[in-house]
């Protein structure tokens, strides 16, 4: 039987002396700017989009990563995943046919797993999802296959970008889980893209992929304009 994401990462593997339960009690009822405050992150306030907080990139320079910042980082990563899986459930209703289609229906299940999965283990602590626009990213055919290549390989280099900031083993493991699951939708389609004969749409960065930073990825998802409140 094929693992599962949750096979691989739950509260109580990676909580075994009750720092994020804590953490979860601590913030209960709590504003997400207040969330962030008390996992220790510098800032609270708002970006503009409101997904995420000024402060978060100062995650990435911490030189002692704690339990609480693996908290941050479970949400930032859940956060690109409610973009990724809105994007796709919206994509399914255009019902693109052949292989594009098949695509759009494997990969929204893929990501809304991905969310079902980090907010079971964050629970009280997770943050919600931002409401979205995608206007016609999700309808037309062409700029659907830009977009879901652009967010798939953002998503690769979010994740890389974050693999050496987490302190708990599991929680490693299940986020390179998911890293590599994201890696394998850019190539997918990247290939139905048509792009397989040119490095450009396939390895744009070469041989090595290049990991992105917390201030990185924010400002190309403040740039895409989905995020709406």
């Amino acid at each position: 039987m094929k693992p599962q994401l949750t096979d691989l990462i739950s509260l109580e593997t990676l909580d075994r002396d009750g720092a994020l339960r804590e953490q979860e009690a601590a913030v209960a009822g709590d504003t997400r700017a207040d969330l962030f405050r008390k996992a220790g992150i510098a800032g609270g306030t708002l970006i503009a989009s409101g997904v995420l907080f000024g402060g978060m990139p100062a995650l990435a320079g911490a030189a002692k990563p704690s339990k609480k910042q693996d908290t941050a980082i479970l949400n930032y990563a859940l956060t690109l995943e409610y973009l990724e899986a809105a994007f796709y459930k919206e994509a399914l209703k255009a019902k693109f046919s052949g292989d594009l289609g098949k695509f759009a229906t494997l990969v929204a299940a893929d990501e809304a797993a991905h969310v079902k999965a980090l907010k079971g283990v964050l629970g009280k602590s997770a943050v919600r999802s931002p409401t979205f626009d995608f206007g016609d990213t999700t309808s037309n055919e062409a700029k659907f296959r830009a977009t879901a290549f652009a967010l798939e390989t953002t998503g690769v280099a979010a994740y890389s970008g974050q693999a050496t900031n987490i302190k708990q083993v599991p929680i490693i493991r299940a986020a390179v889980s998911i890293l590599t699951i994201e890696a394998r939708h850019a190539g997918a389609i990247a290939a139905l893209n048509g792009n397989i004969a040119g490095r450009s749409g396939v390895t744009p960065n070469g041989p090595f992929d290049v990991a992105y930073s917390m201030s990185k990825v924010l400002g190309i998802v403040r740039g895409t304009g989905f995020i709406t409140g």
